[in-house]
């Protein structure tokens, strides 16, 4: 791969905005990846993250704020060369294959090399020979995979890339996305997969109505999936056993076990359940929506 000159930053957006008529899809983003940073942009269906992808590729053109990706814009053939897309709703013509999807695109790009398109194919389990009207949803990801992957581009901007995949081929995601990351490469995508997210992402960044409400580290976002803990004892505890450990809401009991919602660490709260001799646990982790509705409400109907 080779690289441009360093740059503190692969994506820069301010005060980035889209209106339709009345309509705000994104509203006044502001938004750094740093090279070689992998960058989760979650949020829930409608929030903005497909519309802000579009602008980063100067696919659609903000109502105002300015977008900066790779050091240059996302229209300029040189830049663009550079970085591997993936939409949404990928959309090729029904008799189209995937090599000649390959080989269409590489003819106004990159020129693909065939040994790197097979081994992606291969990984993926895609045959690339067949057209895209008979390809199921997932193997139309698979498509758009190899297409956004080929040409090992410096910056890759993917929307819900595992989208109708099974969790082998998620896992097999995980792992491409892993190696670029160890080649440099920059990462920005969409997702509601919370484990896939976990296993990738450096930061992320939670948008709601357009707005980018909150950046977390992953470790702050695992603390707030931890969620709910059930300890079983050989006797009934008592409902204060674990009065007094941070970060402990919600607790009851019911005969040996007792449950609790965990808004912190764990750390304590398992010292304490083994101080006291718990015999089992169980967790139930809340996914990305569940985080969405506590954090953000359900205000405007959404």
């Amino acid at each position: 791969m080779t690289y441009g000159p360093v740059m503190a930053h692969a994506i820069e957006a301010e005060g980035l905005t889209k209106k339709w008529g009345d309509f705000t899809a994104v509203d006044g983003l502001n938004l750094s990846v740093d090279e070689g940073e992998c960058y989760a942009f979650l949020g829930r269906n409608g929030a903005g993250k497909s519309t802000t992808a579009r602008m980063l590729l100067d696919f659609l053109r903000p109502t105002s704020g300015s977008v900066k990706v790779l050091g240059g814009a996302g229209h300029d053939p040189a830049v663009r060369a550079r970085i591997g897309y993936l939409p949404g709703d990928l959309n090729l013509p029904g008799h189209m294959t995937g090599i000649e999807a390959v080989e269409y695109f590489g003819s106004v790009g990159n020129k693909p090399d065939r040994a790197e398109v097979d081994e992606l194919s291969e990984r993926l389990g895609l045959n690339p020979e067949r057209p895209f009207h008979e390809l199921s949803t997932g193997s139309r990801r698979k498509v758009g995979l190899v297409l956004a992957f080929m040409n090992d581009p410096d910056l890759l901007i993917l929307d819900e890339p595992t989208s109708g995949l099974d969790p082998v081929l998620q896992a097999s995601f995980v792992q491409m996305v892993k190696e670029r990351k160890s080649r440099g490469a920059t990462i920005w995508l969409t997702s509601h997969v919370m484990s896939e997210v976990e296993h990738v992402a450096d930061r992320v960044g939670l948008i709601d109505q357009g707005r980018l409400a909150q950046e977390l580290t992953m470790d702050d976002l695992r603390r707030q999936t931890t969620g709910h803990m059930t300890f079983t004892f050989t006797d009934p505890p008592s409902v204060d056993s674990f009065a007094g450990v941070p970060d402990v809401a919600e607790v009851s009991v019911d005969g040996n076990d007792l449950s609790l919602r965990v808004d912190g660490p764990v750390t304590a709260v398992l010292a304490r359940a083994a101080e006291l001799g718990a015999t089992g646990i169980r967790t139930e982790q809340r996914d990305l929506d569940q985080i969405f509705l506590e954090t953000y409400g359900d205000e405007a109907g959404r």
